[in-house]
């Protein structure tokens, strides 16, 4: 879908704007090199100088990646994602301890509340998660793992609850990316323990399994600060 003609006014935030929008609705993907400048000045019908702009301010918001010599490529989904996915240290750890908050008492409420059908597709998305893994399809696998978690929390019944933890989606996503990267839990975490305390309404057991990961994530941040 080509990018609409700016109109006078605004110009740079117009572009900012019709740029942010292509890349929220997936015309362009993250990974992916977005149109060269002359194409951008072209279909927008503005100047070199308000194409760059935008790119500048997207690319500092982390949205894309200017690669000297190669173009520019999209980094991420939106401003959090993309500052979340430079996170390190101290607020890796924020997000990871809130992650542990919701996501354990989810776990617990789960085992009680949640439904056949959800259960159901719980297993589904273990299956489709392990198998976007042995593809090698890092961003399907990085989707499928956070659809994993927020379908717990939601079975827990309290929307509040599933609320917040949707409300963090991409910090969440953006985590689960740099755990995964990590040489101390790649390709290692499966939450099929988590599943099984799940179906089998062992609330205890959920809640070791769902904190397990996290305690051990936030473990090897306080021995690798950096």
């Amino acid at each position: 879908m080509p990018l609409a003609t700016t109109r006078r006014a605004g110009l740079v935030d117009q572009v900012i704007d019709q740029m942010r929008s292509a890349i929220t609705t997936g015309e362009w993907r993250v990974g992916e090199r977005i149109p060269t400048e002359p194409e951008l000045v072209t279909a927008l019908g503005v100047g070199r100088n308000t194409v760059r702009e935008a790119v500048r301010a997207l690319a500092h918001a982390g949205l894309l990646e200017v690669r000297q010599g190669d173009g520019t490529f999209v980094r991420a989904t939106s401003e959090l994602s993309g500052a979340v996915k430079r996170l390190v240290g101290s607020e890796l750890r924020d997000v990871l301890e809130v992650r542990r908050t919701l996501e354990v008492e989810g776990a617990r409420l789960a085992a009680s509340a949640r439904t056949e059908f959800e259960l159901d597709e719980l297993n589904r998305l273990i299956e489709a998660r392990d198998e976007a893994r042995a593809a090698k399809q890092w961003d399907r696998f990085v989707q499928i793992d956070a659809d994993f978690h927020h379908l717990i929390v939601v079975a827990s019944r309290n929307k509040l609850l599933a609320e917040l933890h949707a409300g963090l989606t991409e910090a969440i996503k953006a985590s689960i990316e740099i755990l995964d990267n990590t040489p101390a839990h790649a390709g290692k975490i499966n939450h099929r323990g988590l599943l099984s305390a799940i179906q089998d309404k062992d609330a205890d057991r959920a809640v070791k399994e769902a904190g397990g990961f996290l305690a051990e994530a936030l473990s090897y941040l306080d021995d690798h600060p950096e």
